[in-house]
């Protein structure tokens, strides 16, 4: 079946599936990308090419939510599949993920860029074949002492962390609806 749809956002949050990995830090787009489910009134009860899938609107365009259940380092094959199914140019895939080398707390939203060493970023764009696609950074800071940053991203957050990762998520949100309204450059600007 052909499926052509012109103006389609694909909006994936990146995490690992299952209830052991729930509350970890690695699931950063996960919850991203519920609470602006839950925002727009969108549920994810689609499934399609290894993703959970919601379908809607945010602010009158037309926007497909992705939570790969490939895990973080494999979420390409989710992505790939999807955008070539829905026809959709990476330019118009927004993917969410946690990032270390930001400080818990900070968001940041750019048009492009490498990997930067987080393997599901570099599995998305092996599958997409490019590097042109808007991203989403939620950090979630280093590890402590000589903690390993593996064993850290797969930790639940502290219950002190949790207050500061809701608003960082509200934050996220906002920066994604602005990004829908107004282009990936002014949202920038405001995020």
């Amino acid at each position: 079946m052909e499926c052509i749809v012109q103006d389609r956002l694909l909006i994936v949050g990146l995490g690992n599936p299952g209830r052991k990995y729930a509350g970890n830090r690695h699931n950063a787009g996960f919850h991203c990308l519920d609470r602006l489910a839950d925002a727009h009134h969108l549920a994810f009860d689609g499934r399609r090419d290894r993703a959970e899938l919601a379908m809607g609107r945010i602010a009158g365009r037309r926007v497909i939510l992705a939570k790969p259940q490939t895990y973080v380092n494999s979420s390409g094959k989710a992505v790939g599949a999807l955008a070539r199914f829905y026809k959709i140019e990476p330019g118009d895939v927004l993917v969410i993920y946690d990032e270390l080398d930001l400080p818990q707390g900070t968001i940041r939203l750019r048009p492009r860029g490498s990997s930067g060493g987080h393997r599901g970023m570099q599995s998305i764009i092996e599958h997409l074949g490019t590097r042109e696609f808007p991203r989403l950074r939620v950090g979630i800071g280093r590890p402590p002492g000589k903690m390993e940053p593996k064993a850290y991203v797969l930790q639940d957050f502290g219950a002190n962390e949790l207050e500061v990762m809701e608003e960082v998520y509200q934050r996220a949100i906002a920066a994604v609806e602005a990004l829908i309204q107004e282009g990936v450059k002014e949202a920038m600007n405001r995020y």
